[in-house]
C-alpha cells in the first residue's frame, strides 16, 4: 500500500465526533471565545455535532472559518456549503454531519442554539 493510499484511509476514518473536536481545536487555536461542541445525534437526523464559537471582528470570524475549513480540507472533507461568510455575523459552514457556526456575541446571544438545544449534550472536545 503507497504512502498516498494509507493517507488517504487514514482521511476516511476521521469520525464526525473527531472532526467536530478539530474544528473547536481550530477555533480555539485561532482565538475564538466560548467554543462548544453540541452532540445533536440523539436529537437529530440531519446532524451530528454542532461546534459553536465566537469571534470579535469580522476578520476574525473569517480567518476562523478559512482555517477550520483549511483543517478539514487536509483531512480529506470537503464543505458544503456556506452560509452568512459576506455579513459575517454570524457564518454557518456545512460539512455534511458537522455544522460550524462563527458569530458574532451579540448574535449568538439573540439566537441561543445552546439553549434551543438544551438536552444536546455538550461533548469535551479538549479531551476527545
Amino acid at each position: 500500500m503507497s504512502i498516498v493510499t494509507t493517507r488517504a484511509a487514514q482521511r476516511q476514518i476521521l469520525s464526525s465526533l473527531e472532526r467536530a473536536c478539530i474544528c473547536a481545536r481550530v477555533a480555539a487555536d485561532n482565538k475564538a471565545r466560548d467554543v462548544v461542541v453540541l452532540d445533536m445525534r440523539a436529537i437529530t437526523p440531519l446532524y451530528d455535532f454542532f461546534v459553536l464559537a465566537c469571534g470579535s471582528s469580522r476578520r476574525q470570524i473569517h480567518t476562523i472559518t478559512e482555517e477550520i475549513d483549511a483543517a478539514l480540507h487536509r483531512e480529506g472533507d470537503k464543505r458544503l456549503a456556506i452560509e452568512g461568510y459576506e455579513a459575517s455575523s454570524w457564518v454557518v459552514q456545512d460539512y455534511g454531519d458537522v455544522m460550524v457556526h462563527v458569530f458574532e456575541p451579540a448574535k449568538r446571544e439573540y439566537y441561543a442554539i445552546e439553549d434551543l438545544y438544551a438536552d444536546a449534550p455538550r461533548v469535551d472536545w479538549q479531551r476527545e
